[in-house]
């Protein structure tokens, strides 16, 4: 069966990142998306101009709308919305997890790759609670930094990848932390301004890879290697900081028509 994914995020409506680079994540890696959206932003490639919250009993009815129905085979948390919501969501998942537990990826989006904020401090607050009841933590630096540190946020509980896209040099690591130690995936860095979704691209991933079985070393493993090469891939749209080629510079319907489409 195909794996099934709840996303609960906001919309990008320059397409780069949030729920519509989740849905696109998701299918090229073999997924069905599903999603809560949480908050409706007015953004493209030079900055977020306008965000609007969704409200909390309209996100958890989409939550309960596609459970009830299609069924969680593992849950991508990224923009939350409100503190409110944060919270709300914690007890839905919590009463959701104490039935059939799931995989849980929390990808704390706080701040928007044009610098733009996407979390007031009370949401921030909040997302301790998120973070007790998540299977992995994806933060970058600055975001592992407002979350009080490495400590602090292992202290809850959850693993976490700490994504080292914002530190200085010519490599990039990300380091995963668990109960059973450390695993280091380093990899030249990719220069370019069309990065624009990286977090939100591997939070997917790895959630995708989860819902199909995958231990979570090669789940996080692919997840990079999918985001490394939707940066080479870029369609180069935007004056500012671009989305990624999550379809790696081909139309996959045309790769595949003649296999999958009937004469």
């Amino acid at each position: 069966m195909t794996a099934r994914l709840l996303i609960i995020a906001g919309s990008d409506s320059g397409g780069g990142a949030g729920i519509q680079a989740d849905i696109k994540t998701v299918t090229m890696l073999g997924g069905h998306a599903m999603t809560a959206i949480t908050a409706i932003t007015a953004q493209n490639t030079l900055g977020v101009q306008a965000v609007h919250p969704v409200p909390t009993d309209i996100v958890l009815a989409q939550i309960d709308s596609v459970v009830s129905d299609i069924g969680v085979d593992a849950v991508k948390i990224g923009m939350i919305g409100s503190a409110q919501t944060a919270n709300a969501v914690a007890d839905r998942l919590t009463s959701m997890s104490s039935r059939d537990p799931i995989p849980i990826i929390f990808d704390p989006v706080m701040i928007a790759s044009s610098g733009s904020v996407l979390a007031a401090p009370d949401t921030i607050a909040a997302f301790a609670r998120l973070m007790r009841i998540a299977t992995l933590v994806t933060p970058n630096l600055p975001e592992l930094a407002a979350l009080g540190g490495e400590a602090a946020v292992r202290a809850l509980g959850p693993a976490v990848l700490i994504k080292g896209g914002h530190a200085e040099g010519p490599r990039v690591t990300d380091r995963l932390v668990t109960d059973a130690g450390e695993t280091l995936w380093t990899n030249p860095r990719i220069e370019t301004r069309h990065a624009h979704g990286t977090g939100c691209t591997l939070a997917s991933g790895i959630a995708t890879g989860l819902a199909q079985g995958m231990p979570l070393d090669a789940a996080i493993a692919r997840a990079i290697a999918f985001v490394r090469a939707a940066l080479a891939q870029p369609p180069g749209l935007g004056a500012g900081h671009g989305p990624m080629g999550h379809a790696l510079g081909v139309s996959p319907f045309d790769q595949l028509k003649d296999r999958t489409c009937p004469a």
